[in-house]
């Protein structure tokens, strides 16, 4: 301890004694070690630490989806896990409290949030049967919606608010934070168990299953008997089920089924933050080796005194650890700044992505990257001391042969150059592809479109030709302002998030033996639509006003719905029809493909197809109901929030209980479609042009160092008369040597470590050859810029001047 104690007051003094080494290599470490922490917060927080519930190892996914009558036969059936179910994305209006609002909310089962362990901060959960038909009228409010909404009353629990034109009771108030997995529901309300209705009974929502183990049993004693119970449930539908139809049922942790989509995501993130830190110490590791050809002489003495090579070794390791800890410590100080920026960058969507912060476990693994670092970093001065601790070397004062710290100085240079090929090479990739993705067409006018999203209750629509001669006036009430250009209605806009779904009878299609009806994407429009978003009409005609309010019914299909069920024919004419339904739809046209889904696909993968029917009281939805909740679109020139009063005061003028929401732009939908893409190719940009800086850095650095060294044979050489061009060749080649190693060997490693980014391109290879080439040729040029400018400095020196100094 003393020794250590000794060898710490001298690597002060050493580090202080040498101020811009000690700012620039501290600064370095700092970026590297910075970012690692940041990155490993995100890790930590979002895939590490265990989900907040009570015994989280305990809960489990069961990777199927059930109505709720499948749901209760596995509640009553099921006897190694007590199990809950959730149905996200439900919306509804409250009204009677202020201005009408339409909120997002869950549905639930009665013992979910008892499963999961989680307790109210008022009121309380849930009891068992209150999820039974005629017994469900209760809800529990987010923390958030308690505060914002009814300004955090302690009167609210007991208190009945109206949703959807149903009077409900708040039963409790849930934490703040609270989130059920990547749910964003302000409020739970339970599911309405009613076996007497088969439809919603059987084929409503098919929600995904949560879990609790009982004690003893194990997650393949848990699949084993979901698998078991799959087989039965089946035979309980009211009709065939398809064979393929949870075929694969599986039960996992609850964590991995929460984190599993972006766990690729924050490796690969946590990977290049790891090649920045490798690219930082190979850049001090450069510096401390340079600076330690002028200690040859001290470290001769210190062999001579009796130091052995370890002691030596020890003390300068010491002084590695000592400036990885002042680099460490900044990296830490600004660890919070870069996590806040990731936190910015990532999709707000992230999973978990709240709950992370910079905590103990952060702190942690930062010092052990610090105390590593400053050892990886060391060694390569500690390795070159003990090879030059010698008598020797005290006897020729100094001057030793430093062709083994050359050679390995170049190693490092080669190293940095690699790994900052790759870093560049994967955000090209990524960047390529975003780039691809923005600029692909979406099949609709991404500019001067604005959408509103008109929300009626449920009850209100009852009446199908209420709800439709309400939006009419609506519609003709926008259409007369005259700031608007067209408008139309839609149920569910391209890149809403929401999918509006039929299954379909098509005429002429034989369905596969085993498989059901194929379902269609049925959006239900007004005229104008397809001219107000600009989709190309191909073939035939579009919805027309007499298309209604009577007559045969129409409708139009998607050109790749046309290709699929009548390939090589003509489409127009041809019928389908819902299944179970007795009217047949003709269609009337083909209108282009459109990205509704997302920028990626045009539809999900177990859609067959998108239809555009008339929106009448006659086209009804899974519910046997028109749809309910429209989006109204607008074509305008002037500005959104202009436009925004406009609908708003129209909707409340008709009917002051219909709240308006989503307000946005076409444009916006688009950005905030590409926002996880748009990401990861932002943090990797920034993170390559981190390794940039640091590999120009470190060429510059060595190159700087050579020529410093050989500054003597310059001025011979050009005392001699050699020509200042040979000359500056003569220098730069060496680095030029360097880098194309580096550059070669990183594009190589690129193209192997390529195949980990296949899942996060769009329209372009891994082994894109215009990336490759980008990168080699830009590397090369900031390469040939960090040689050419120390090599540029030292042919115009004066010889005379040189040679006097020798």
């Amino acid at each position: 301890m003393t020794e250590l104690l000794r060898d710490i007051r001298y690597g002060v003094r050493v580090l202080l004694k040498s101020p811009r080494f000690t700012l620039m290599a501290s600064l370095t470490l700092a970026l590297g070690i910075g970012a690692n922490a940041a990155v490993f917060s995100l890790v930590n927080g979002v895939l590490l630490s265990p989900l907040p519930y009570h015994h989280p190892d305990r809960l489990v996914s069961v990777e199927a989806t059930y109505p709720v009558g499948g749901f209760v036969a596995m509640r009553n059936e099921i006897r190694t896990m007590d199990v809950g179910a959730y149905s996200d994305g439900h919306e509804l209006n409250l009204t009677g409290s202020g201005e009408a609002v339409r909120l997002t909310g869950a549905r639930v089962t009665a013992e979910l949030f008892s499963i999961l362990g989680v307790s109210p901060i008022a009121g309380r959960l849930f009891r068992p049967g209150e999820d039974a038909a005629g017994n469900s009228s209760y809800v529990l409010i987010s923390y958030a919606l308690w505060e914002q909404r009814f300004g955090r009353a302690t009167t609210i629990v007991g208190r009945i608010i109206q949703l959807d034109g149903i009077p409900r009771e708040v039963v409790g108030v849930m934490p703040p934070g609270f989130q059920l997995g990547t749910s964003t529901a302000q409020l739970w309300v339970p599911v309405n168990a009613d076996a007497r209705n088969v439809s919603a009974y059987w084929a409503g929502d098919f929600m995904p299953i949560i879990g609790r183990l009982r004690p003893g049993v194990t997650l393949q004693q848990a699949h084993d008997e979901s698998q078991a119970f799959q087989a039965r449930v089946r035979t309980m539908f009211p009709w065939k089920m398809p064979d393929s139809w949870n075929a694969d049922v599986n039960v996992i942790s609850l964590h991995r089924a929460t984190v599993g989509d972006v766990r690729g995501r924050m490796i690969l993130l946590l990977g290049a933050v790891g090649l920045i830190l490798l690219i930082a110490c190979a850049n001090v590791a450069n510096l401390t080796l340079a600076r330690a050809t002028t200690r040859h002489q001290e470290i001769a003495i210190r062999s001579a005194l009796g130091a052995g090579i370890g002691r030596i070794s020890r003390q300068l390791l010491t002084e590695s650890v000592l400036l990885a800890t002042v680099g460490g410590a900044a990296g830490v100080a600004s660890s919070t700044y870069v996590l806040t920026f990731l936190k910015a960058t990532l999709p707000s969507h992230t999973p978990r992505l709240a709950e992370v912060q910079v905590d103990l476990t952060t702190l942690l693994f930062a010092f052990a990257v610090t105390v590593l670092t400053g050892l990886l970093f060391g060694l390569a001065p500690a390795w070159q001391a003990a090879r030059t601790a010698s008598s020797d070397s005290l006897r020729s004062g100094g001057r030793v042969s430093t062709t083994g710290s050359r050679r390995l100085r170049s190693s490092l240079v080669v190293a940095e150059v690699a790994l900052a090929v790759l870093l560049v090479s994967a955000a090209g990739l990524l960047v390529r592809s975003f780039w691809k993705l923005a600029g692909a067409s979406p099949g609709f006018r991404g500019e001067q479109l604005i959408t509103a999203r008109i929300t009626p209750n449920d009850s209100f629509c009852a009446d199908g030709q209420r709800c439709v001669t309400f939006y009419n006036q609506v519609l003709e009430s926008i259409q007369q302002s005259p700031s608007i250009t067209g408008a139309a209605l839609v149920n569910t806009p391209p890149l809403g998030g929401r999918v509006a779904k039929r299954s379909f009878d098509v005429e002429g299609f034989t369905v596969p033996s085993g498989e059901p009806a194929p379902l269609f994407w049925m959006n239900t429009v007004t005229p104008d639509y397809f001219q107000v978003m600009g989709i190309p009409v191909l073939g035939g005609r579009g919805i027309a006003e007499s298309d209604r309010t009577g007559g045969p019914l129409v409708a139009a299909v998607s050109a790749a719905t046309a290709r699929r069920y009548w390939p090589g024919e003509n489409p127009l004419g041809k019928r389908l029809r819902i299944v179970n339904t007795a009217d047949w739809f003709t269609v009337v046209g083909v209108v282009d493909d459109v990205r509704a889904f997302n920028l990626q696909q045009n539809e999900p993968a177990w859609i067959g197809g998108t239809v555009y029917a008339p929106y009448s009281a006659r086209v009804t939805m899974e519910n046997d109901r028109i749809p309910v909740a429209m989006t109204l679109v607008v074509w305008t020139q002037s500005e959104p929030s202009t436009v925004e009063a406009t609908i708003r005061r129209v909707v409340s003028g008709l009917n002051a209980n219909v709240p308006v929401g989503e307000i946005s732009t076409m444009g916006a939908r688009k950005l905030a479609a590409a926002a996880t893409p748009a990401s990861i190719a932002t943090l990797f940009a920034v993170f390559a042009a981190l390794a940039l800086v640091l590999g120009i850095v470190g060429i510059y650095g060595v190159l700087s160092y050579l020529v410093s060294k050989r500054t003597h044979e310059i001025g011979v050489r050009l005392a001699l008369g050699a020509d200042r061009t040979h000359v500056l060749w003569l220098m730069l080649r060496e680095g030029l040597k360097l880098s194309a190693v580096g550059i070669g060997v990183g594009i190589a490693g690129a193209i192997v470590a390529s195949r980990l980014l296949a899942n996060e391109l769009y329209g372009i290879s891994p082994l894109d050859p215009i990336t490759y080439i980008t990168v080699a040729l830009g590397m090369s040029v900031a390469t040939v810029l960090a040689c050419w400018i120390p090599t540029r400095r030292a042919t115009r020196v004066d010889p005379l001047v040189t040679l006097k100094q020798s």
